[in-house]
């Protein structure tokens, strides 16, 4: 499978369910739902102590809203970073979501997930 030949919208319904996932799982401080999908280098450097402190130290990662809009995909090297508005259910304005996928094997992957 190559990714990176993927259009738009069928990187979108690779991603979305993706990013939900990270939604949910982060709202409720869900270490295995939210690293289910983590590649073994980001599974490496997101241990549970250290999202656990993200999450008891950042209000926005645990009231994310499930409504998100897409904004664009970014095709580089071997990865898409697929963007995304985010909102929250607690603070006002709008974040951007950045999620990076990639193979992992025959795998797609996360690579990376931030929100600003």
């Amino acid at each position: 499978m190559d990714l990176l030949d993927k259009n738009d919208e069928e990187i979108i319904k690779i991603a979305n369910p993706i990013w939900l996932n990270l939604v949910k799982s982060s709202n409720i401080k869900d270490y295995g739902g939210f690293t289910k999908d983590f590649s073994s280098q980001m599974l490496y450097g997101a241990n549970e102590v250290e999202l656990g402190k993200q999450w008891s130290n950042n209000k926005l990662l645990t009231s994310l809203s499930e409504k998100q809009e897409f904004l664009g995909c970014i095709r580089r090297d071997k990865f898409i970073t697929v963007l995304y508005k985010q909102t929250s259910n607690v603070l006002p304005g709008e974040f951007l979501g950045r999620l990076v996928l990639g193979l992992e094997g025959d795998e797609i992957k996360v690579f990376g997930a931030t929100i600003y």
